[in-house]
């Protein structure tokens, strides 16, 4: 059996140009109003650090861009949807078009191409290019942003590094590899068995190994007694690499699909805490891109019928779907990080209950 696909007419022409006309023309005015914003919140910085106008343009906003682009893509595909479909229905422009003899499921056949168009660039954005751009943005604001010239890593960092094996690290500075405080502890059974202490440890990304002038070992024994002695010169390897010292969130965030892949992998055969952290973001990945074509069928169904609001009812109604839709996400994700529900389940929910309403809406509409 052949697919057929229905041949690309002037309508279609008509319908997916001012789809993606007006999709583009809204994300580059509240691209714009962002920017300058942006600017004038961080122009004290700017002087005061002696950015150099060039590394602003070029290595902050020209990667600062395309996050901002995905962040209110699925927004504005929603609303430049409704804008301009519900104008053609105030113009009976639509009862035009079924009147004459196409079927709503035709109609829907630019739209969808368009939210392919959209999706798939929101996806390339998510899975490569954003990362790449963030690497860019953390470099520029670790040296021009003063907020941000130690908020790379956290001020207590606590990782697991294989099972049963955890090590504390208190104020790193990156730039000096060197901690203030470092602590390598190993457990059995729930229970500590022995601690590594170390003040002024220097960290060697290239070894992974961590050197100290003085160190103190301390051991317990079943019954709870504690023995401690002290040393010098400690140096030590262990299974930790140099990003997993900074904050997990703005970690991942520099990281492409397979980069992101590898350090689950990675992350799960430490048992480390933080997997439920990276499955939500390789989850968003997908599902985040997949619901352009979503929204846009919601928003064709629901403002292709004329109504006595115009358009002005139907971007209300609109836009308070897309925010829901938007508070959904945010507030499943949160369950899936602290574990109350699958990190996948929790991510994909929202695009599945407003599948439901989509097809609900499109069985609604005029036909």
């Amino acid at each position: 059996m052949k697919l057929r696909f229905p041949g690309f007419k002037i309508l279609d022409r008509y319908i997916l140009g001012k789809f993606l006309s007006t999709y583009f023309f809204a994300i580059a005015m509240i691209i714009v109003v962002v920017v300058l914003f942006d600017y004038v919140e961080k122009i004290d910085d700017f002087t005061e650090l002696h950015a150099p106008l060039k590394s602003v343009i070029l290595d902050y906003y020209l990667n600062f861009i395309p996050f901002f682009i995905n962040q209110f893509s699925g927004l504005f595909t929603f609303i430049a949807c409704i804008f301009f479909t519900s104008k053609m229905a105030y113009q009976t422009e639509i009862v035009a078009m079924l009147s004459g003899g196409m079927s709503f499921r035709r109609l829907m056949w630019p739209y969808l191409l368009g939210a392919a168009i959209i999706g798939g660039l929101s996806l390339t954005l998510n899975l490569w290019l954003i990362p790449l751009s963030q690497q860019h943005i953390v470099e520029f604001e670790s040296h021009y942003l003063k907020r941000k010239q130690n908020a790379r890593y956290d001020q207590h960092i606590y990782r697991q590094i294989e099972p049963g094996t955890f090590v504390y690290i208190r104020n790193y500075r990156g730039g000096a590899h060197q901690a203030s405080f470092f602590v390598l502890e190993h457990y059995e059974g729930g229970s500590m068995t022995r601690s590594l202490e170390a003040a002024d440890a220097k960290f060697d990304p290239e070894t992974k190994r961590w050197t100290a002038p003085r160190y103190t070992r301390r051991e317990f024994d079943p019954s709870g007694v504690e023995t401690f002695a002290q040393f010098r010169n400690l140096d030590t390897l262990i299974n930790l690499e140099v990003t997993e010292l900074g904050e997990i969130n703005a970690l991942i965030q520099t990281m492409n699909i397979r980069e992101l892949n590898e350090f689950l992998d990675q992350q799960r055969a430490k048992g480390s805490d933080s997997i439920n952290l990276i499955e939500v973001e390789r989850h968003a990945r997908y599902a985040y891109p997949l619901s352009t074509f979503i929204l846009t069928l919601i928003g064709v169904s629901l403002s292709s019928r004329k109504v006595r609001g115009g358009t002005g009812l139907h971007i209300g109604i609109g836009t308070g779907l897309c925010f829901s839709y938007i508070l959904f996400n945010r507030f499943f994700e949160e369950f899936a990080k602290s574990g109350t529900l699958p990190p996948g389940l929790a991510v994909w929910l929202p695009n599945i209950i407003y599948l439901f309403i989509a097809v609900y809406l499109y069985r609604k509409a005029p036909k």
